[in-house]
């Protein structure tokens, strides 16, 4: 068996591994030291080597531990919160580690008083009882069990432990940049709060474990109710207007995680709650992908593209196979027909791009040409199924996913063609392709 330990090289995670180690010695344990390298500080290599340094000096012990390291080379974008990019790389990082290592549970070093500055802050931000639920002893995520086994224990517990044992540790300066909203917590609110209120430490760790009760009672409510609501083709806006407001918003908080894998965000919560109708159509920019209502469903669309000029792509489908398209987060799929698809050497020249306020669909033969929005509401087709390339041959749409290949580039008979289809990232075979 092997368990795993996210090691940062703090005085925290130091703790924890060393305690770890010695209690799964006797066991026959192994134990993974998991470090993720950020690259945000001009320190990060020399944390590195000092956690390198010290599982060396474990297993020069005689203690069963491994050192993996990951180092991160992406950067966050532009806009984006540094706590938040590195937070979120870092668990991939860390199950990507613990599942090449074969270990199924991954042990990480918050305690008490994490737990109550995670809830503290989450109150000040306006969080609902899943927010102020901060932080589970133990979550199961994509095959790994997650556990904080140190979350009740007081943080002088902690300092005292290292303190006995003489650890050496690694001080992250990044923890004194009152930039970070939990630094300047730590640094002017805590020391304050503690002062008038010394239990405060405990009662609002507490105050977080009342609000995991009701959490789970709430999203009890809303796996009873979503059944009747949501389908394969999205959330029934009408039954669920239906519900009394408090559940209207836990159905809709537990189906927009279901879609996207996340929790939602209550900004996100609480305008869909304004906003969507049973009639008419919208739409929401979402974490990962986007929002729509049509004909009375709300649907989630993963990774809908920006019709910009940057969605601009040209590529030759003349042979048969499938072509991944980035920009647009699908693949275009090229197949060899007899009748009813475009000659070789169009589909040999073909441009990807936004779709044009100019552009004609002819839907066959005979037919008028038409605009594609008008052919896409003829057709039934919801604004998210919309988000998709033109597929042209130099200023002609040659293919349009959901309507299919305009009448005016069909091959001829006898006439080596190829069909096209058009496959959405995470969804399924373009019908009309």
């Amino acid at each position: 068996m092997t368990v795993a330990v996210a090691y940062s090289g703090g005085r925290d995670s130091t703790a924890l591994l060393h305690a770890t180690v010695a209690a799964a010695a006797p066991l026959g344990i192994a134990v993974l030291a998991l470090h993720v390298h950020h690259g945000l500080s001009t320190h990060a290599d020399a944390w590195l080597a000092h956690c390198s340094d010290f599982c060396r000096r474990l297993r020069r012990r005689g203690r069963d531990v491994a050192f993996i390291a990951h180092r991160l080379e992406a950067r966050p974008q532009p806009g984006e919160s540094i706590e938040a990019w590195a937070r979120r790389e870092r668990y991939r990082s860390l199950h990507r580690m613990a599942a090449e290592g074969g270990a199924d549970l991954v042990l990480l070093a918050h305690h008490r008083r994490d737990q109550a500055e995670t809830f503290l802050l989450q109150a000040l931000r306006g969080g609902g009882v899943a927010a102020l639920s901060a932080m589970p002893e133990q979550a199961c995520r994509e095959g790994i069990t997650w556990a904080r086994p140190w979350l009740g224990e007081p943080h002088e517990a902690i300092v005292a432990y290292a303190r006995r044992h003489r650890l050496r540790f690694v001080d992250d300066d990044s923890n004194h940049d009152l930039r970070f909203a939990r630094n300047r917590l730590r640094a002017t609110v805590w020391p304050a709060l503690l002062a008038s209120f010394p239990d405060a430490e405990a009662s609002l760790a507490k105050a977080a474990g009342w609000a995991q009760q009701a959490s789970a009672a709430v999203d009890e409510a809303a796996e009873h109710d979503l059944p009747t609501l949501a389908g394969a083709h999205g959330l029934d806006i009408a039954g669920w207007r239906a519900l009394p407001s408090h559940r209207q918003a836990a159905a809709l908080r537990r189906w927009l995680q279901r879609q996207s894998g996340h929790p939602a965000p209550a900004s996100l919560v609480e305008r869909l709650l304004v906003e969507i109708n049973v009639a008419g159509a919208r739409q929401w920019p979402a974490p990962d992908g986007a929002l729509h209502s049509h004909r009375g469903l709300l649907r989630w669309r993963p990774g809908a593209p920006v019709e910009t000029a940057q969605g601009v792509v040209r590529l030759d489908a003349s042979r048969p196979g499938r072509y991944a398209v980035e920009p647009w987060r699908g693949v275009l799929h090229s197949a060899p027909v007899g009748e009813g698809g475009i000659a070789l050497p169009l589909a040999s020249d073909l441009t990807l791009r936004p779709r044009s306020a100019t552009d004609r669909f002819q839907a066959g033969p005979g037919r008028p040409r038409r605009s594609l929005k008008l052919q896409f509401q003829s057709a039934g087709i919801s604004a998210d199924e919309r988000l998709v390339p033109v597929v042209c041959h130099g200023d002609l749409p040659v293919f349009v996913p959901g309507l299919g290949i305009d009448a005016r580039a069909l091959a001829r008979p006898g006439e080596a063609q190829v069909a096209l289809s058009w496959f959405a990232q995470g969804g399924d075979a373009d019908p009309a392709g």
